[in-house]
């Protein structure tokens, strides 16, 4: 799931990170919506409350909305950064650092939250969008960029243009690509809607507020667990098999 890359990535690969990060994703969106009126997952948004204040001169308070662009932007850059750096590295999986670093920051909001009052929101909002552009960095990186999981206008761009081609067999021959294709962006948009169900449930119903994030960063680790845990049987196997043809051949 998170080892793969490049011609060995299959879908399955790609679904089963794209359901772990849209569901975190739709968690974190919808905990920092509701604890700070602010969303926390993309910023197209404050991109356009940035201009909107720029174009009324009032250029100090649309430094916020600055800072959550930037602090996105940072937290893709630090992503990107060192995946570049360790990637040769064969004996590291290059994307546990990201998303360790992701888990990071939400245990530390949670951590904030629970021993203190919050008293600079605009800081938490700022670390959860340096957290969902560190993830959406690395799944970018790690699919080809065939995975997004932390927004949802390309998502449904992206999904109206391949219904379409469905009704065009002569032009778009390859169905079945795009059929997986489809298949993949109903399960992002389907477990980021979940995800921010739960999330929503989690914050007003069980009054956990903040401390809902705790969720996301468990699923997070039992995911890098899984996949580590999977990946050494894997390789325990094949060298086992490995030995047993060479003791056979000599």
């Amino acid at each position: 799931m998170f080892r793969h890359q490049g011609k060995s990535r299959t879908l399955k690969h790609n679904l089963q990170i794209a359901i772990v990060l849209s569901f975190v994703a739709g968690i974190v969106n919808v905990t920092g919506f509701l604890a700070f009126n602010q969303l926390t997952t993309n910023v197209t948004g404050h991109f356009a409350l940035f201009m909107y204040d720029l174009a009324h001169f009032e250029f100090w308070k649309g430094t916020v909305y600055f800072l959550y662009i930037f602090v996105f932007l940072l937290g893709s850059f630090v992503s990107g950064f060192l995946i570049e750096k360790y990637k040769k590295n064969k004996k590291l999986n290059v994307f546990v650092l990201p998303t360790l670093i992701e888990c990071l920051v939400l245990t530390a909001i949670v951590f904030l939250n629970y021993f203190s009052e919050i008293k600079y929101p605009d800081l938490i909002v700022c670390s959860l969008l340096f957290a969902m552009g560190i993830q959406n960095s690395f799944v970018t990186k790690i699919s080809n960029a065939v995975v997004r999981t932390t927004h949802l206008t390309g998502l449904f761009t992206d999904l109206g243009i391949e219904l379409s081609q469905l009704f065009f067999p002569d032009s778009h021959p390859y169905r079945e690509k795009i059929k997986a294709t489809i298949k993949l962006r109903i399960y992002i948009i389907s477990f980021f809607f979940l995800g921010g169900l739960v999330g929503g449930f989690f914050y007003s119903r069980l009054d956990l507020e903040l401390n809902t994030l705790i969720f996301g960063v468990v699923i997070l680790l039992i995911s890098l667990f899984y996949d580590d845990f999977r990946y050494r049987i894997i390789r325990t196997k094949r060298k086992y098999r490995q030995r047993k043809i060479a003791h056979a051949n000599g």
